[in-house]
């Protein structure tokens, strides 16, 4: 059973404005988060943390949308991971996958980085908002494959809106994820330029977020700790973990849409089908392919 103490430090996002309302901020607890993506993933610890990251990252962007609208976050690059997607919708569902879950890196390079696990490479982003009919996209080029950097990047240059991102997961000495968690800050156009560097220079001297929560903190400190000396109104709280809405039902239907030569030649034996974003396994029966076939016929004549 759980604990109080445990409940009330759950996988949250909280958001905030500045009592002057010239900044935004999100911060959001991803630790369950990242420890299921590692598990259903078999992560390597590059992985973890990089992947990690991206999901957190996502989220607290995700947080400005309404409703079920979502944002994808994808990243390819020339490093050992390759590629990475993270998606994240405003109700605090979080789901992402890389192409390499074994990826390492060489650590008997002299100049070692997380950055180099993506390399170089293209970071695209795409929200998928209501009454739009297709998904509005931005690429740029990555700055330095550490995933905050990256965002803040993309933040300034394609949507015109200067942040402080920092994305934070910590690994025990087993290997373990230990906490994870981050910290979105969006300049509003009241704000001024000696603001926006105070706030800016304020964040970078933050210990990590991991430390901190670790350390018995909590988003609500970490969002006060983060905008001091201003003060802050929170606006909204709600949970957020990781979270996959596939089903057999959909594969069925994906199935369904295939021509008929190409049923005709699965249909002698079962499909094991994956969900790239959970890793989850559902196995199509022979028979379940003999219906989708029968019912094929009967429209076809």
């Amino acid at each position: 059973m759980i604990s109080k103490e445990d409940f009330l430090h759950k996988d949250r996002i909280i958001k905030g404005i500045t009592d002057d309302g010239n900044f935004k901020i999100s911060v959001t607890k991803t630790t369950e988060v990242v420890k299921e993506a590692q598990r259903r993933h078999n992560l390597s610890l590059l992985n973890t943390v990089i992947l990690g990251r991206a999901l957190t990252g996502v989220m607290l962007m995700a947080s400005e949308l309404k409703g079920e609208e979502r944002i994808q976050l994808r990243i390819e690059g020339n490093g050992p991971i390759e590629m990475l997607v993270a998606e994240a919708n405003s109700v605090g569902e979080i789901r992402g996958y890389v192409a390499n879950p074994d990826a390492q890196l060489d650590y008997s390079e002299d100049d070692l980085s997380l950055g180099k696990g993506l390399g170089i490479g293209v970071l695209t982003f795409s929200k998928i908002l209501y009454n739009e009919a297709k998904p509005l996209t931005g690429i740029v080029a990555l700055q330095s494959g550490n995933i905050s950097d990256d965002l803040a990047h993309y933040l300034l240059q394609s949507e015109q809106v200067r942040s402080g991102v920092v994305l934070d997961v910590q690994i025990d000495k087993e290997g373990n994820v230990q906490e994870a968690g981050g910290i979105l800050i969006q300049a509003m156009p009241s704000s001024g330029e000696n603001q926006r560097i105070k706030i800016e220079d304020h964040l970078k001297t933050l210990p990590p977020v991991g430390k901190l929560l670790s350390g018995g903190e909590y988003i609500d400190d970490l969002m006060k700790r983060a905008v001091a000396p201003y003060e802050v109104k929170e606006l909204s709280r709600y949970p957020v973990h990781f979270f996959c809405r596939c089903n057999k039902d959909r594969f069925l239907d994906a199935i369904s849409s295939l021509g008929y030569d190409d049923l005709k030649a699965i249909s002698g034996e079962g499909q094991e089908l994956v969900c790239h974003y959970c890793n989850e396994h559902y196995h199509i029966s022979e028979s379940e392919i003999a219906k989708i076939i029968r019912v094929m016929k009967i429209k076809m004549n």
